[in-house]
């Protein structure tokens, strides 16, 4: 069973994928140069590894980081199969030659003098930024990613869990080979706040509600959705767990906005209705963002 998708380089959606990774990569590696590298500050995978042996060893950064990642993608070919392309390999290999090109460049002082704080909170948002765009084309950033599916296809633990035992080794790593406690809890700061940026930039920045409507005023709060919010909704036919009578429920997608106005109007026809609240992390049809313009990651 193949897992890569073929795409053509000079169409249009392959011109945008090989963009982001250029940019992804750049932004990335702006991120271990300005902020993160200066203040020995270790952010798992094979960079973390690297910020290391470039203090203990006198390293380069780049070029450490893709010696492991060349390897580390080959023993994933042979365990997991085709599942690492060539964007995978163009992101880590740009990746690394930003890394050391930005450096000599310039230079190995940080862009914020003193404060390891506000370096490791930027860290994360470019970093953040970085892999979000690399993820989005598609591809992979490699290193302890590859460790932790090949490790997940032997002990069946969840890809997830396993990528925050790796990382969370080699962020210990930074504390043994600097004895400063610091480094670790700035490192989870970089982690943390990268983690949040990723998922922003993949799932997107999205302020609607998804509400659940359980009222015996139905008809009214169908009308007030459809023609004073100009939204759409679904009836969904369910039955109380209790008495086990026969209840229609309301659900329906609007804006923090009109989420409150609608919640008034519930609360002034109806203070009995039961309304649950949820976030959308992203929203997909009419009304909406469109599934034509939405790619598969």
């Amino acid at each position: 069973m193949a897992f890569l998708q073929k795409e053509k380089l000079f169409s249009k959606s392959g011109l945008k994928n090989y963009s982001f990774i250029v940019l992804g990569a750049f932004i990335l590696s702006a991120s271990f140069v300005l902020f993160i590298t200066p203040y020995k500050i270790v952010p798992g995978g094979v960079y973390g590894i690297s910020i290391v042996l470039h203090y203990l060893l006198g390293t380069p950064v780049g070029m450490v980081a893709l010696a492991f990642d060349i390897p580390l993608t080959i023993i994933g070919l042979k365990v997991l199969g085709p599942r690492f392309g060539i964007k995978t390999v163009l992101g880590f290999v740009l990746t690394a030659v930003f890394v050391d090109g930005l450096t000599l460049l310039y230079g190995t002082e940080p862009l914020v003098e003193d404060d390891a704080l506000l370096s490791s909170i930027f860290g994360g948002l470019f970093a953040g930024v970085g892999l979000g765009l690399i993820f989005k084309s598609k591809a992979t950033s490699g290193g302890t990613d590859i460790v932790a599916m090949m490790l997940s296809k032997y002990t069946r633990m969840p890809v997830g869990q396993l990528m925050i035992a790796v990382d969370s080794t080699i962020v210990l790593l930074g504390l043994v080979a600097f004895g400063d406690w610091k480094i670790p809890l700035y490192s989870l700061i970089v982690i943390f706040i990268t983690g949040k940026v990723i998922d922003a930039i993949l799932e997107g920045m999205n302020y609607d509600k998804v509400l659940f409507i359980i009222s015996d005023k139905t008809q009214e709060i169908r009308d007030k959705i459809i023609h004073d919010l100009n939204r759409g909704g679904t009836l969904i036919q369910g039955k109380g767990l209790y008495h086990e009578t026969d209840r229609s429920i309301v659900f329906t997608v609007v804006s923090r906005r009109e989420t409150v106005i609608l919640q008034d109007y519930i609360r002034q026809i109806d203070p009995k209705a039961f309304v649950t609240v949820l976030n959308a992390n992203e929203i997909l049809g009419e009304g909406f963002k469109s599934l034509r313009t939405k790619e598969a990651l």
